[in-house]
């Protein structure tokens, strides 16, 4: 996949099939529209064209002032989108003077004229352009004067539920990475920076690593308990993690990520780790003592192992 930061790297072909949008997340309803993009390109024996951008357009124009909690980074779209087979991505960078282009004149410039087209596929419920102030009917108006044809895909959904980005930030924050999951056809994930803690864990048989995530922008799931694996170069561990401010042991609030990971020891501290969501096993809670907590954990520890040997492929 060619990744591109201006129509002049994209080149111009009239029969590029091409999709715009956000795809924060990369979920299961984008992955639909993008492979029907890729599908319907070799079909007429054109190019795969996704247009997306970078800022989150909220990060610039949103309601709350830029403070957006995302699903993935640009570097994780990139990768997501990469493997589902497109030719070409491009990435336009998302400023104010950008946010005020008018729809037709987006299109014109960047599709029709920039990475040329000859159909359009989108979300059922695209909307775009200024304020997010056309919709699919301007789109097939655009067609007709621009000579290429618009394809909507159908909602998809998972459970009975339409698969959005907005549904998945709500089961984050509740917590329910397993419907996360579910809607993002892969573990949640983000990455972070290995800091140094208090080493109390340690001092009671469960060692972590506390991770700084970055960028600071991304969604952490909810306070709790969490089966997780980590990956830390090219390979894989797994473990759990506590997210919250350990009411048990901390003298002062502070919010912590914490994993302890199953069978390992040595030093990463300033390594980059990723770390993806299997299931959440409880909530955190203050105990009356630290055996308490001790004989909780090595619940919680047993618990994790059980998830990890009963995932997919595990066995």
């Amino acid at each position: 996949m060619i990744v591109a930061h201006s129509v002049k790297e994209t080149g111009r072909d009239p029969g590029s099939v091409v999709t715009v949008g956000t795809f924060d997340g990369v979920h299961l309803a984008h992955a639909e529209i993008i492979r029907e993009v890729v599908s319907r390109a070799k079909m007429r024996e054109g190019r795969s064209v996704v247009i997306t951008f970078d800022p989150h357009p909220k990060q610039v124009v949103g309601a709350t002032g830029g403070s957006v909690e995302l699903l993935s980074t640009i570097a994780e779209r990139v990768d997501l989108i990469g493997m589902l087979g497109v030719d070409i991505l491009l990435v336009l960078e998302f400023t104010y003077a950008f946010s005020r282009i008018r729809p037709r004149d987006f299109y014109r410039s960047y599709v029709v004229e920039g990475t040329g087209v000859d159909e359009v596929i989108v979300g059922y419920d695209h909307m775009f352009g200024r304020d997010r102030g056309a919709g699919i009917n301007d789109l097939l108006k655009m067609g007709k004067e621009f000579d290429f044809s618009v394809f909507a895909v159908h909602p998809f959904t998972v459970e009975g539920v339409t698969v959005s980005s907005t549904v998945i930030r709500k089961a984050l924050v509740a917590g329910d990475v397993e419907r996360a999951s579910r809607f993002l056809g892969r573990p949640y994930s983000f990455s972070g920076t290995v800091v140094r803690g208090d080493g109390r864990g340690k001092t009671i048989g469960f060692p972590t690593a506390n991770i700084r995530p970055v960028p600071a922008s991304k969604i952490v799931p909810a306070h709790g308990v969490y089966a997780v694996s980590v990956r830390i170069g090219n390979a894989e561990h797994y473990g759990m993690m506590n997210i919250g401010f350990r009411p048990t042991v901390a003298t002062v609030p502070a919010e912590t990520i914490e994993a302890h990971l199953f069978d390992f020891d040595r030093d990463i501290y300033g390594e980059q780790v990723a770390v993806s969501f299997l299931r959440r096993l409880r909530d955190e809670r203050k105990f009356d003592s630290l055996q308490d907590l001790v004989e909780q954990l090595g619940r919680d520890r047993e618990e994790a192992r059980q998830t990890v040997l009963h995932r997919p492929g595990m066995g």
